[in-house]
């Protein structure tokens, strides 16, 4: 049965913003590295029956970039999510996805800066909108906070995520022709998930507690390890194959909104207004950069 693109680019990223809710409401009950960790090995186990194939086909690929593939790994896989997860502990999930709405913007700033690719009015004048967004979410609203610099960490150390994740993207789009997708994936998962593991030995040791087992910890593993990993990443290639990844990135400006939703229904937080302004100027910038 062929799902619509719209559905599967959609049923991602529901997938996705329940990642960030996921993500604070665990925190106290298993540590982000740990958390990160079982995630991409659950989703290797997963995902390994399908990509299998494909990795030992492209393995020469892989080998004339392995350079590329470290990065991949280190920015899309260890790094990313882990330090979304870190983030969380200090700050809404709520302004998480909001911060993760900038992708775009960092993708244009970094392509401006080391590709040399001219920026547009609109990609000027929507990255401008899009960063007063940012800087409003981040101080809360207040003119105080600016004027002190006093920024959540939680909002920072996300704002860390999205650059690593807008590097990981940008590679992503030069290396297409290069590195086919589905295998890359799953070699990146891999390499990503050892770059991990000592960081959850250390969790293990430092921590007398690492891990609270319950029905909610382990729900939160399988829906990051499989929903958010596996299921997302298949819809939303699948939704871009279709359309192409100009229109389907559009559709990333639905993640602030269902998490938004579930973090008010599931863990009650609540929405500020200086959220909803300043992602409002964010996903309006992000928009107008999308226009030729």
């Amino acid at each position: 049965m062929k799902f619509p693109p719209y559905i599967l680019l959609i049923l991602a990223t529901i997938l996705w913003g329940g990642n960030f809710v996921i993500g604070r409401a665990v925190t106290g009950e298993i540590p982000p590295f740990t958390l990160a960790f079982l995630r991409w090995c659950l989703a290797f186990l997963v995902f390994f029956p399908l990509a299998f194939k494909h990795a030992k086909r492209d393995w020469p690929k892989f080998k004339g970039h392995w350079k590329i593939v470290l990065v991949l790994a280190l920015t899309g896989v260890a790094a990313f999510n882990t330090l979304v997860y870190i983030g969380v502990y200090s700050t809404t999930s709520i302004n998480a996805s909001l911060m993760n709405s900038t992708t775009p913007i960092f993708i244009y700033i970094l392509s401006f800066i080391f590709l040399k690719e001219r920026l547009s009015r609109n990609q000027m004048i929507g990255t401008a909108i899009s960063l007063l967004g940012v800087t409003f979410i981040l101080s809360g609203g207040s003119l105080e906070s600016l004027q002190q610099f006093t920024f959540n960490k939680g909002d920072l150390i996300v704002i860390v995520a999205v650059f690593c994740w807008s590097i990981y993207s940008l590679l992503v789009k030069q290396y297409a022709d290069r590195l086919p997708g589905f295998s890359t994936f799953l070699v990146s998962i891999a390499i990503g998930a050892l770059m991990l593991l000592p960081f959850a030995i250390y969790e293990h040791i430092t921590l007398d507690s690492p891990i609270i087992w319950s029905v909610k910890t382990i729900g939160a593993v399988f829906y990051v390890g499989i929903l958010a990993s596996i299921v997302a990443f298949l819809s939303w290639n699948y939704g871009v194959i279709q359309i192409g990844a100009n229109r389907a990135s559009i559709y990333l400006n639905f993640i602030p909104f269902f998490s938004a939703i579930f973090a008010t229904v599931f863990i009650g937080e609540q929405l500020k207004l200086a959220q909803v302004i300043g992602g409002l100027a964010v996903i309006g910038g992000v928009i107008l950069t999308n226009r030729n």
